[in-house]
């Protein structure tokens, strides 16, 4: 199998300058020559094995912050907006692997310049509607900025991640959550209230009451009372992480803060060190590490899939989660595998046939178009409303990583490796999927052109050039 070359120029350079060293005083402690340093810079060249060494043993460097997956996820966005057909053909593969790699600010605002653009279609699309509104505008989404920036943070945020780590110290039996938190709150003054109500948390300030309710799970209780304990003991934190990110809207920095509070929730309920060693000891068994740590299969499964911490590293693990119609609710990957921005995944993803097995786990070898390999494990999710008149909503999820971390996983016992036809193919999305003769094809790829006979029908009505 060949060696997939790395191209972190754009890296290289940055820790060059955090070092203040000029590059030929940074070639010499690299071993290499000028041009040559330059040539990795700009990327005409990959890194060498004696750099990557080099790095790590005379600056300390972890390696693995070169991994090409930044690229790759803005390869993958840009690909998938340069499929919009108002741009006509895509460019190669290298074009844009070259932008992403030496310009990622230039690929984001044409990333945000094209989210601009379908909005903008989109309001045309439905003018009757808009016009005569007050607060018809064009901005972006709010909920499509906040999914953006946990998107590039490789939904890893060090400073909360680390803070609720240690607010997790001591962490003492399955209550010490409710415990900790509720003899927290009420010292600093707060009461903390259970009611029979369908609202899940309530927080009133006029009052200083934190109302919950008690037809929640006790993941769920414990979840919502260590979010709003983030909220209101950790404000300065997260508006320090908010005024980082630059939100657009005042809406967009709200979707944010909740969705910090709950990364601080997820990270404190499951403390990363403890975290990590546990999942490698259970080899990721979701059902045995929720009951370890008293949550959730799903809050597990979302934890795996953020274990980036620099030097600490899980496995990178890709999460979904979808609901009956297909629609994409959560996501993230820090995998090659990226999801599309728009639209549904593959119908020949196990996830969604996770619904027609409640109650199992799903096993799927799956390849995509570029050739890599993945272990695809999927199960359906059931939140009840606590009550008999209250709605029921129900997910699939589904979790998983490249088939070359399969030893480190419980659910790859006993399945066949070795056998490529064991491997099914998946895509992104069919508007971006490249293979011709899928049969549960939904819509043509937009880049490729179509030959359509009125006189034979094959499994699809056209033949993809």
């Amino acid at each position: 199998m060949a060696i997939k070359k790395l191209y972190a120029g754009a890296k290289l350079r940055d820790m060059r300058q955090r070092l203040t060293l000029t590059q030929k005083a940074f070639a010499e402690k690299l071993g290499v020559s000028l041009p040559y340093l330059n040539q990795m810079e700009n990327n005409n060249r990959p890194l060498s094995s004696s750099v990557i060494l080099a790095l790590a043993q005379e600056f300390g460097f972890d390696v693995t912050e070169l991994s090409s997956t930044d690229s790759e996820r803005l390869i993958s966005d840009l690909k998938e907006a340069l499929a919009d057909p108002v741009f006509g053909d895509i460019p190669p593969a290298s074009d844009l692997r070259l932008s992403a790699s030496n310009a990622p600010g230039f690929v984001h605002a044409f990333l945000e310049l094209h989210r601009a653009y379908r909005q903008t279609q989109e309001r045309l699309a439905s003018l009757d509607e808009a016009l005569g509104r007050d607060d018809a505008r064009l901005a972006p989404s709010p909920w499509e900025e906040v999914r953006d920036f946990f998107h590039y943070c490789d939904n890893y945020i060090d400073a909360v991640d680390r803070a609720a780590e240690r607010f997790a110290q001591g962490r003492e039996g399955p209550n010490w959550v409710k415990t900790k938190v509720e003899t927290t709150l009420r010292a600093q003054g707060y009461r903390v209230l259970y009611r029979d109500d369908k609202v899940l948390r309530h927080f009133d300030a006029d009052t200083k009451t934190l109302y919950l309710s008690n037809r929640a799970s006790a993941q769920t209780i414990a979840f919502q009372l260590t979010l709003q304990f983030a909220l209101l003991s950790q404000e300065k934190l997260l508006d320090a992480t908010l005024d980082f990110a630059k939100f657009q809207s005042t809406q967009a920095r709200s979707i944010a803060k909740i969705g910090l509070a709950n990364y601080f929730a997820g990270a404190a309920l499951m403390p990363y060190r403890e975290f990590l060693t546990a999942a490698r000891e259970q080899r990721h068994d979701l059902e045995r590490l929720a009951n370890h740590f008293g949550t959730s299969i799903e809050q597990v499964a979302h934890r795996l899939s953020t274990l980036q911490r620099p030097n600490e590293k899980g496995i990178p693990f890709f999460f979904v989660r979808v609901d009956q119609a297909g629609t994409i609710t959560k996501r993230h990957s820090a995998t090659r595998l990226q999801f599309a921005r728009f639209g549904g995944a593959c119908p020949l993803w196990n996830v969604h046939r996770a619904f027609e097995t409640p109650g199992q786990f799903l096993r799927q070898l799956a390849e995509t178009p570029d050739g890599v390999r993945y272990i695809s494990l999927a199960t359906d999710i059931t939140k009840p409303g606590g009550s008999y008149d209250a709605p029921v909503r129900r997910f699939a999820i589904a979790l998983g990583c490249e088939v070359k971390h399969a030893k480190d996983l419980v659910y790859a016992d006993t399945l066949d490796l070795n056998n490529p036809d064991a491997f099914e193919p998946i895509g992104i999305s069919c508007r971006l999927c490249e293979r011709r003769t899928c049969h549960q094809r939904s819509v043509p790829p937009l880049e490729r052109q179509l030959t359509v006979d009125v006189n034979r029908r094959d499994l699809l009505p056209y033949s993809v050039n």
